[in-house]
């Protein structure tokens, strides 16, 4: 049962750490198209909407929650879990911010340090 479990985790871990990557990636490619190019346009509505940063963050933040409080108590590993929440506050605040350059900053940031705190939690299980 407790390798299922470590099985389990380290999947969620890695889709987080995937999750935090690819969130990262859209909102800088988002400032950088929108900056640089002036992708404005029905495609740049259409790949950029505000419904679907809010979709794929709030996927995020439930499975940096669940794999963060899992590891904490599992570990008790108090710098992941203080890493990962505030990552997860950070990525909460860019949920309520305005479209645009604030969420960027708010969910970038929150997804970097969720995604060392994912890392973290990988090293303990290896």
């Amino acid at each position: 049962m407790q390798q299922a479990w470590s099985s389990i985790r380290l999947r969620l871990d890695r889709i987080g750490i995937v999750l935090s990557g690819l969130c990262a990636l859209h909102c800088i490619a988002g400032i950088a198209l929108v900056t640089f190019f002036g992708f404005g346009s029905v495609a740049g509505e259409v790949l950029f909407a505000p419904a679907i940063h809010r979709a794929g963050l709030t996927l995020a933040i439930v499975i940096a929650a669940l794999t963060v409080g899992i590891a904490a108590v599992r570990h008790g590993q108090r710098r992941s879990l203080a890493i990962g929440v505030s990552g997860i506050g950070l990525m909460i605040a860019g949920l309520f911010a305005p479209h645009g350059l604030t969420e960027a900053v708010l969910t970038i940031a929150g997804v970097m340090l969720v995604a060392m705190a994912h890392i973290r939690n990988l090293r303990q299980i290896m």
